[in-house]
């Protein structure tokens, strides 16, 4: 992975599917799953690391696999709340020369160079996401799933924010900045995503969903 730079453009593109028949087959016999994502830094005892372990937990107790980053933080506690329950517990792995190695709570493992590539797996085999409070990266993931519902690439699925208090301001502005006086998004773009502060009001809006194969990435495939 370190001379990426400077290989020429042809392997890079052999590279690139490399990564997406990895995690094609890898994940081919996986149901669709509960993908949560935030920050690596929450650390263990932290209220969003606890609840992001309930979520994980309860997702396997409703017969989801957990779908995660694969590094330390939430997407640890989800990994390991998984793991406690004893159900498929995914970790979607970046090479990033500062992260720590991959948490040990993980049961299914792809690595990946490559963001984009990751990022299509993440939604390829999830039918709902559940975003704690994080950083930017978090709110890439975040945009990311907003932008392809909204534009209907990929097919509606809940998007739950767990956190009142870090979220309500970006919400705030979105709806008063972008919505109100610029109108860069339409009335009612703010509903694809439900603000929840409990384990229990996380997993009341999944209550539609469940289980099942993988479905297409773009809507009508």
């Amino acid at each position: 992975m370190d001379n990426v730079k400077s290989e020429p453009n042809s392997w890079r593109m052999f590279r690139i599917m490399g990564e997406f028949a990895a995690g094609f087959q890898t994940l081919s016999e996986i149901p669709s799953g509960i993908t949560i994502f935030g920050s690596a830094r929450t650390k263990p005892g932290h209220p969003y690391y606890e609840a992001a372990a309930a979520i994980g937990e309860a997702a396997v107790g409703r017969g989801f696999p957990v779908i995660t980053g694969g590094g330390p933080g939430i997407m640890e506690a989800g990994n390991r709340g998984a793991k406690r329950a004893y159900g498929t517990s995914v970790g979607l792995a970046i090479n990033l020369p500062m992260e720590q190695s991959s948490n040990p709570y993980i049961t299914v493992e792809v690595k990946f160079h490559y963001f984009f590539v990751r990022k299509v797996m993440f939604l390829k085999h999830c039918c709902a996401v559940v975003v704690m409070p994080g950083g930017f990266g978090t709110l890439d993931e975040m945009f990311e799933v907003l932008t392809l519902v909204q534009t209907h690439k990929i097919a509606p699925m809940p998007i739950v924010l767990y956190g009142r208090a870090f979220w309500s301001g970006l919400i705030d502005w979105i709806k008063a900045t972008m919505e109100d006086r610029e109108g860069y998004i339409s009335h009612g773009d703010l509903d694809l995503v439900t603000i929840v502060d409990s384990v229990e009001e996380a997993m009341a809006a999944l209550a539609h969903v469940h289980p099942e194969k993988p479905k297409p990435l773009i809507a009508g495939q």
